[in-house]
């Protein structure tokens, strides 16, 4: 391959690459406020100015091609001179107002100023004031007055989210950004701009003034508004989700995510609605109980009925080890009546990211076993059984059943025993004998296959009194394997929630079987063991940015 020198340090690169692209594959930093990786070149901010030897001038590494033998230097006199200079520029209109900027603390703005600014500036006049707080589109609010003219807000609308709707207008020091005439700023990706904004000037309104970056701890996890499994970054304070950004991943998600994933799907975690404890149906009403008298209940009530007559509802919205828990449990109690719900939008699709089916994990249901026996019945079949009286209890776990249809609502009207999994109160445990309070995504370890097959890991965000017992006389160590913070969960109120898989696997000792799982990495080990698909995989390999499972192309749609 090829080599350059910068700051005498050998660093190889493609034909093509340009010398900031060079620099980042050697982790060489170059500062840097219009480029990113996923946009075009637009050469506007010059902080990247590099000296290159037997070039007369400063160059931009942004979009200067990298050459053979060349030698680069980024702390020379000469190129720390003119950073000075542009950072100074720069500073001329931008408002001081830091304290109160979202940005603070992950602003690269703030960074270069303290990193290559001299710190004073020789400007007296009175700044340029634009406007403040526009409405540029339904969730995100503009400041004029912080912005640095970088475009990459532009040039993502027009190359990534294939929506051409911002411009500048005006010239000189009165630049701003504004949608065209008659547009707003609304395709399906806006609050990426706010993601890769370098200073404050866009922000997102749903998270404007609720907390300091260094106030809250972040966790790695995965979008549950589609099927595309979208990788995230939960942020958490006092044991409440603030906000969810995107994480890189070039197999899934590139840099991006959707603006519902990012504001629809982590609400209900800390909503009022949430089963907090376990509950049982007394006179007409559900009255809260211990779990160990609600997981006696019913068990209790399985065991009055024939297996026959005992029908299972898994979930895709539930991890790959819930789902394989809930069959492992129907099947000792051999019931073969077992099947999910698909929620599918048709249409509601496009080339980017969001994606039909509106789960995380339908594929990862269907390869752990969550569909009816050969002499089973099917979800449709499930339903005409109960209206036939044939099937008269039914086991539910994290769907909201009843909010299907008419039909199903007075299906589960007629039932003798409901049971349900629910992490919020919905139309099914209003007619619940038994609720059973599970763990949302945001606050247990598990995984998810999206549809093209890759197997993907969540973890905790959020504490719960569950984890709380969990962690009394644990091996800490073992904990942190998992990437688990303890010190988000000091403060916040806590649910009293427990994984699916746990509450299947304490019920199933209720009822006399052997599924005794202790740990989500357990469930995984035994799915791995039993399910071709799943072979050879663990926490471990899965890691951070998933391991394709193997599976057959026709079942990634």
């Amino acid at each position: 391959m090829p080599y350059l020198t910068i700051d005498e340090k050998r660093v190889e690169f493609n034909q093509g690459q340009t010398i900031i692209e060079a620099a980042v594959t050697a982790n060489i930093d170059i500062p840097h406020f219009c480029w990113h990786p996923k946009l075009s070149v637009s050469g506007n901010c010059r902080v990247c100015l590099v000296e290159v030897e037997k070039m007369p001038k400063l160059v931009i590494a942004c979009s200067t091609l990298a050459a053979e033998g060349m030698v680069v230097h980024t702390h020379s006199d000469k190129t720390l001179e003119a950073r000075n200079a542009v950072m100074e520029f720069i500073l001329i209109n931008h408002p001081l107002d830091c304290p109160i900027c979202d940005e603070a603390g992950e602003c690269k703005l703030q960074e270069y100023a303290y990193a290559h600014g001299k710190g004073e500036s020789r400007f007296e006049e009175i700044k340029v004031r634009k406007e403040k707080r526009v409405q540029l589109g339904p969730f995100i609010k503009f400041d004029g007055d912080r912005c640095i003219s970088c475009s990459r807000c532009i040039r993502f609308s027009d190359e990534i989210a294939k929506a051409n709707q911002l411009t500048f207008v005006k010239r000189g020091d009165s630049v701003t950004i504004t949608t065209f005439p008659g547009e707003s700023f609304d395709n399906p990706y806006t609050l990426n701009t706010t993601d890769i904004c370098p200073v404050g000037a866009l922000t997102n309104q749903d998270f404007r003034f609720k907390s300091r970056v260094w106030e809250m701890s972040g966790t790695d996890s995965i979008c549950i508004g589609c099927a595309r499994g979208c990788n995230t970054e939960i942020w958490v304070r006092n044991n409440e989700i603030l906000r969810l950004t995107p994480r890189s991943n070039e197999d899934v998600n590139s840099d991006w995510m959707c603006d519902k994933g990012r504001l629809n799907t982590f609400k209900f975690v800390n909503a009022n609605d949430r089963v907090d404890g376990t509950m049982i149906r007394e006179n007409g009403e559900l009255k809260k109980v211990e779990w160990s008298e609600a997981l006696v209940k019913a068990a209790a009530g399985l065991k009055e009925f024939k297996s026959t007559e005992i029908a299972f509802i898994g979930s895709s919205y539930a991890t790959c080890e819930d789902n394989f828990t809930l069959v492992k449990l129907a099947r000792s109690l051999g019931v073969n009546n077992i099947d999910f719900t698909q929620h599918i939008l048709p249409g509601d699709q496009d080339d980017i990211l969001i994606r039909e089916d509106k789960t995380p994990n339908s594929l990862g249901a269907k390869l752990v076993g969550v569909k009816p026996a050969p002499n089973g019945l099917n979800l449709e079949g499930i339903l005409r059984a109960i209206k036939e009286d044939k099937i008269k209890a039914l086991y539910v776990m994290e769907e909201d059943i009843a909010a299907l249809s008419n039909e199903w609502e007075e299906a589960c009207g007629k039932l003798s025993l409901l049971i349900v999994h629910a992490t919020n109160h919905n139309r099914t445990t209003l007619l619940a004998n038994i609720v059973l309070s599970a763990s949302t995504f945001a606050e247990k370890h598990g995984t998810f296959v999206n549809f093209q097959g890759r197997v993907q890991r969540i973890k905790p965000a959020v504490g719960t009194e569950e984890m709380d017992r969990a962690l009394d006389g644990m091996n800490m160590s073992r904990w942190d394997k998992f990437g688990t913070k303890f010190d988000r969960w000091m403060q916040g109120h806590k649910y009293d929630a427990k994984p699916s898989w746990k509450i299947l696997s304490l019920l199933s000792l209720q009822l006399g079987g052997k599924i005794k799982y202790e740990m989500a990495e357990a469930v995984f080990s035994d799915i791995a063991k039993t399910i071709n698909e799943f072979n050879d995989l663990d926490y471990d390999v899965i890691a951070e940015l998933g391991a394709q499972a193997k599976i057959k192309q026709t079942l990634a749609v």
